[in-house]
């Protein structure tokens, strides 16, 4: 998972990038409101909507490779409850796995996907939304990459606060932590007691 933000005469245009590891396909979410973890795990449910779930029917377990910090960090309490929601609404486990702080460059979708992007729109005026959607949807290279995108242009509140008890009564009902650093490592179950098997897992960044 990432995320760009970038300001301009059009206003504010939030691309969050979700990135497919074994199809080679990306989906860009092109946000005009506040990045959030709201706003963040959106992108994912349009995600899973538009492409996930018709590509992969049989899934049981989402596994998502995100940074450790913005609107999808690894301490953002809004992040993991809107995650614990979509667990819930969509019936899959979904794992987490942070990049550890200072090492996002690393992470795989910069590379495969947001530079991509950059080259093909290297140049050419960013004058509208529509621009954009459509300038990143035609990112292609010779290994095969496909990116579709949309816009976005829900309303995402900042400042939006997780009080301690919420977060405790939220760690105890739906988050199961990795014993190897569980800080950066869990899942968020779909049922608050059982587990879903992983019969069918999908990788996304």
């Amino acid at each position: 998972m990432e995320v760009h933000d970038f300001k301009g005469e059009l206003g504010r245009a939030v691309p969050y990038g979700v990135y497919d590891l074994s199809a080679n396909a990306g989906w860009v979410n092109v946000g005009t409101d506040a990045d959030t973890g709201q706003f963040a795990v959106e992108s994912i449910r349009r995600w899973w909507q538009q492409i996930g779930q018709a590509a992969y029917p049989d899934a049981t377990r989402l596994l998502i490779t995100a940074d450790a910090g913005g609107s999808n960090g690894s301490r953002l309490r809004l992040w993991k409850v809107e995650l614990a929601r979509l667990a819930e609404e969509l019936g899959l486990q979904i794992s987490v796995s942070h990049l550890p702080p200072g090492t996002s460059k690393w992470n795989r979708i910069e590379h495969r996907l947001f530079a991509q992007i950059s080259m093909n729109w290297r140049g050419r005026p960013l004058t509208s939304h529509e621009v954009i959607v459509e300038t990143i949807a035609a990112t292609t290279t010779t290994t095969g990459l496909t990116v579709q995108a949309a816009l976005d242009t829900g309303t995402y509140q900042k400042g939006i606060k997780i009080s301690d008890k919420d977060m405790k009564a939220l760690e105890q009902r739906s988050i199961r932590r990795n014993e190897l650093h569980g800080e950066w490592n869990y899942a968020l179950l779909p049922r608050p007691t059982a587990d879903t098997p992983d019969n069918t897992e999908i990788n996304i960044l």
